[in-house]
């Protein structure tokens, strides 16, 4: 489909191949309607939220909401036909602005409605999708515990007890980004009959759901990351994921949103770099403007390299994930590589702004510490690794 729209769409600078245009033209005008939403509605106000520890106001949600850019995945709520190639490009426009609303798209579009339509039945999806995709439902995922991150597949230790129509679940959750401020979560759970784990989804009024926000963080301030307490906490049957019994499909739904999160990775990089260019071309020294000097180009140029060279895995990983051949070390390799690229990128934005690179105002500082929290959500560096390592040999090498 043509949008008149699209007549108005430019790649932006940090995309120096020019990939962007390799989108529909229908995909190209919702990013530049994007684009002005983040740049009227969450620009102006990202800094105070963030040095607040502040959540977004829910008009920013629901602007998001409104945009289509929750369900873009699912049949049940698809607002147009689109690639996993432009849901990443999605996921980079969101990191570039701020890395706290690509993990608020990623975490209600990809893990909470992912669970849903992976492991949900053709009645959940149709009953449970079109909340969240309008944001009437915002959702949390429940998977990592106080004393099982990496290991969850063999690891967890959260319980659920079939009573009659009912579950009853104990156990405890950490780092659930949003899990103060969400309606509803997603639970994951080993079964005590067959050992297997199960996703729920609990409405976080349930008694026995206890929900306390995670003081002190410095990255990805924004997200309300969370402890979780599950004491007693009944669910009824209908609330179990039907078609998530084991973590085989827990897994599936990593798959799905770890190369979107390679994506924003790229974002929160151009997002650093673009501040530092910025900064560049006004901070004067020695009689001329810093970007003048060959030391600051030198940055410059490795950081735009970074960037490049992400934006092209990034692009062919989610390729294959429309072809149907992406298997989950295509992923890990994305994620490990973009994310790594990332570290040194807000790492190079920052020194090149000098004292003033580790000021809020000047941006680069809360890229720099976002950063940090994205290095190691959605597989660790050295989880990744393994999975990669895994394929080229065959060998196991994870305990």
């Amino acid at each position: 489909m043509t949008s008149t729209a699209t007549s108005t769409f430019t790649p932006i600078p940090s995309d120096f191949y020019g990939m962007e245009n390799l989108l529909e033209d229908r995909e190209k005008d919702v990013l530049t309607r994007l684009r002005a939403f983040l740049e009227a509605e969450v620009k102006p106000i990202v800094n105070d939220h963030w040095a607040r520890a502040e959540f977004f106001p829910m008009p920013v949600v629901k602007g998001l909401a409104d945009l289509g850019l929750f369900g873009m995945p699912w049949e049940e709520t698809r607002p147009f036909e689109n690639s996993a190639v432009f849901r990443g490009w999605v996921a980079l426009e969101l990191g570039r602005i701020d890395a706290s609303v690509a993990t608020l798209v990623g975490m209600q579009n990809g893990l909470v409605m992912g669970a849903i339509g992976v492991g949900g039945s053709p009645e959940q999806r149709a009953e449970w999708l079109p909340k969240f995709a309008s944001a009437e439902w915002l959702g949390c995922f429940g998977l990592t515990e106080p004393l099982s991150g990496s290991d969850s597949a063999q690891g967890l230790r959260t319980t659920a007890t079939r009573d009659g129509d009912e579950w009853v679940i104990n156990g405890a959750k950490r780092w659930i980004g949003n899990g103060t401020v969400a309606s509803h979560a997603i639970i994951w759970a080993k079964s005590t009959e067959d050992g297997q784990v199960k996703g729920f989804l609990v409405p976080t009024d349930t008694p026995g759901y206890d929900a306390k926000k995670i003081e002190n963080k410095q990255a990805l301030r924004i997200v309300q990351n969370a402890d979780i307490t599950l004491t007693d906490l009944r669910v009824p049957e209908a609330n179990r994921l039907q078609n998530a019994n084991s973590f085989r499909e827990t897994a599936a739904v990593l798959r799905l949103t770890r190369a979107e999160v390679a994506w924003a990775a790229v974002g929160n990089s151009i997002g650093a770099y673009e501040a530092a260019v910025r900064y560049g071309a006004e901070r004067v020294q020695f009689g001329k403007p810093i970007d003048e000097h060959q030391l600051i180009q030198e940055h410059y140029a490795k950081m735009l390299g970074n960037i490049t060279a992400s934006i092209a895995m990034c692009a062919r990983v989610s390729a294959m994930l429309d072809e149907g051949t992406q298997r989950d070390e295509h992923a890990a390799l994305a994620k490990e590589f973009t994310t790594s690229r990332m570290r040194e990128t807000v790492a190079w934005a920052r020194e090149s702004m000098g004292g003033n690179g580790i000021v809020l105002d000047n941006d680069v500082i809360r890229h720099f510490a976002d950063a940090e929290a994205m290095f190691s959500y959605e597989g660790t560096r050295e989880m990744n690794v393994l999975i990669v390592g895994r394929a080229i040999t065959g060998k196991a090498a994870f305990v």
